[in-house]
């Protein structure tokens, strides 16, 4: 049944300037879930749907639908201040602000594209004041930044790709404007979409109240404590909660949301070409891990790298360490015919390098104790001084290793290789490298995670220079730091003639594959 628009922007009405239409907006949410969401009034809400579910325009006209309900403040004005948010820069540019535009041009009120893109909206008549920050959390002064903001509510694009300690921060800065001097601000929110995540993401754990873990139980336990508090205090309704997520329906399904605004078959023509994973994650809107995009370790292969094995006696541990700020590091063993085995991971979101250096060996003494260390060796840039002057290098000897150093090269080609020859080469019947199967970031990042992401480019097949920096990265990227340590990266090599230039270095050539 057709009950009208729910969210409403006439010509000349609460969002002054705002229309793409002489008539103004009229939005009718795709279906029952979108429209559940869209008056949902949780403090954290997300949704989460197949390719074109129609979620991001519903988390759009959520927050057009909270400016609308703001109360003004004593001298008339009614004032809110919005973070729209997405993991990269070009992500930012080329999708979310091209939703956000859609409804809301740029010629439309005041457009700063610059140091974070701001969209102002202001209205003298109606006395309407609304800021909109487009932020990207590739850059650490924007995300320094974001951290600080007061806001009135803020909107997280494509949440698998942003780290839980972007959320956990966001919700102590949303509903801090207007201040309460001003008359306080409503329908505070930490509003969310995404594309279906693997289930070994919070996204997961806090959507289906996974308590697999003891992790997992302390993480759930603290929102329901938080929950019961507020409410008892009145500051939630009985009926309200803290957070709730929502799923739409599969693609092909007779529920299907979205699918008035799609040309005829959109689903079908998805489908066609695809893997059944892809499938299960893009058109069913099921949980799930898709390799999106040129994987930097084509050679490796879960099935054959990846086993249980012991810890080696008499062989202590290599550290591999990358920094920045989500660091990560890999605790491998090198056997005496050569081959490696990567024994642990610690990964983590959004970490400083002190903290990061304390869990580290916290880990290493809880679940290694006597084993010692015999190598920590990490990204070269680490050796650069912090803005309170000290490396990373420095702030981890003065935590626990004394032996940490830098890697001795960040040239990526080198890094490659070092990994690749190992993954191709057999060991006295045995794969060079074998991961362990509690890796787990580390084994999907080997398997597609680590990547350098697609082009959008029409015609061909491109792929960015780069690997893409996300959750898999950083790990992969500690283990190779070890390897290059090791000498790994000798059958890399470096013609003569460039020797002396900037280095351009090539692979070595080899006949034989692990996989054949």
């Amino acid at each position: 049944m057709d009950h009208g628009p729910e969210v409403h922007i006439p010509g000349q009405g609460k969002i002054p300037g705002s229309p793409v239409r002489s008539d103004g907006i009229h939005y009718y949410p795709p279906g029952p879930v979108a429209r559940a969401f869209l008056h949902d009034d949780s403090l954290i809400t997300g949704i989460r749907g197949p390719f074109r579910s129609g979620k991001s325009t519903a988390a759009v006209m959520k927050l057009i639908k909270n400016a609308q309900r703001q109360p003004r403040s004593p001298d008339g004005w009614k004032r809110r201040r919005t973070a729209i948010i997405r993991n990269t820069y070009p992500e930012l540019r080329t999708t979310t602000m091209k939703t956000w535009h859609m409804w809301i041009p740029q010629h439309k009120g005041k457009w700063r594209e610059a140091g974070p893109p701001m969209h102002r909206i202001v209205d003298n008549n109606d006395k309407f004041d609304w800021e909109v920050l487009f932020v990207a959390l590739d850059k650490p002064d924007d995300v320094a930044k974001l951290l600080s903001m007061e806001l009135s509510d803020a909107f997280v694009n494509e949440a698998r790709e942003v780290p839980k300690a972007i959320i956990d921060g966001l919700t102590g800065r949303v509903g801090q404007y207007p201040p309460q001097w001003m008359g306080g601000c409503t329908d505070a929110q930490v509003i969310m979409d995404t594309n279906p995540p693997d289930t070994d993401h919070w996204w997961y754990t806090l959507a289906e109240q996974d308590q697999t873990n003891e992790k997992n139980r302390q993480l759930i336990n603290s929102m329901r404590e938080a929950q019961d508090l507020l409410r008892a205090k009145g500051i939630l309704r009985p009926d309200q909660p803290i957070m709730k997520f929502y799923s739409q329906p599969s693609g092909r399904g007779p529920d299907a949301e979205n699918t008035r605004n799609l040309r005829p078959g959109y689903y079908e023509f998805l489908m066609a070409g695809k893997s059944e994973e892809f499938i299960k994650v893009y058109v069913d809107g099921e949980y799930g891990f898709v390799m999106d995009g040129k994987p930097m370790w084509p050679e490796y292969r879960d099935s054959t790298h990846s086993r249980e094995f012991p810890i080696l006696a008499g062989l202590g541990f290599r550290l591999g360490v990358d920094f920045g700020l989500t660091p990560a590091a890999t605790i491998d063993q090198r056997l005496g015919n050569g081959r490696w085995v990567v024994q642990d991971e610690l990964a983590t979101e959004r970490m400083g390098i002190v903290t990061f250096s304390h869990d580290l060996a916290r880990h290493l003494s809880d679940k290694y104790p006597g084993v010692p260390l015999v190598s920590v060796r990490g990204d070269p840039s680490g050796d650069s001084e912090t803005p309170e002057e000290n490396t990373c290098f420095q702030i981890m000897k003065a935590n626990g290793f004394p032996m940490a150093e830098p890697a001795p090269t960040n040239d990526p080609i080198r890094r490659r290789e070092s990994i690749s020859f190992l993954l191709r080469t057999l060991v006295d019947g045995e794969p060079g490298i074998l991961i362990h199967r509690r890796c787990s970031t580390l084994r999907k990042g080997a398997s597609g995670g680590y990547n350098r992401r697609r082009l959008e480019v029409l015609g061909e097949e491109r792929y960015r220079d780069v690997p893409d920096k996300n959750k898999y990265s950083h790990v992969c990227e500690a283990l190779e730091y070890d390897l290059v340590s090791g000498g790994e990266d000798r059958n890399v090599t470096v013609h003569p003639s460039i020797r002396d230039q900037k280095q351009r270095s090539q692979y070595a050539e080899s006949e034989y594959s692990v996989l054949g």
